[in-house]
């Protein structure tokens, strides 16, 4: 009896610690990680959340009109032990954010990294082998 419930036992454990690890996808996945883009915007809002981050911003495309974007980065977590605040980044100040094309087309980068009006960089990391 005790034996089958050893058994049992490491084998909840065993599908339990699986669960997050299969739950998590690959940069990859969603952006092209040889083509870059880098977007000149105004942040309209950012939301320091996990398990990604986001920053939308308001900036012009190649045509000159208006567009939205929406920018994902790491964890919250992963940002501020970057050295990230919140109040690096208030709604209205104007940002340069270069990263990874999204695979669909959509307006959406995988950030690589944020150059802030002071002319501070912060690394967002999305960049693979960094």
């Amino acid at each position: 009896m005790n034996v089958r419930l050893l058994t049992v036992t490491v084998a909840l454990l065993v599908s339990a610690a699986y669960l997050p690890v299969n739950a998590h996808h690959s940069i990859a996945a969603q952006f092209h990680l040889d083509k870059t883009n880098t977007v000149v915007g105004t942040i309209t809002r950012m939301e320091f959340k996990n398990p990604h981050a986001w920053l939308y911003l308001e900036g012009k495309d190649a045509s000159g009109q208006v567009a939205q974007w929406s920018i994902e980065f790491g964890s919250a977590n992963a940002l501020y032990r970057r050295g990230w605040r919140r109040e690096d980044l208030p709604i209205g100040a104007s940002v340069t954010v270069s990263g990874y094309v999204s695979r669909d087309g959509s307006r959406i980068l995988g950030a690589t990294d944020v150059k802030l009006a002071d002319g501070r960089t912060l690394f967002a990391g999305s960049a693979p082998g960094r």
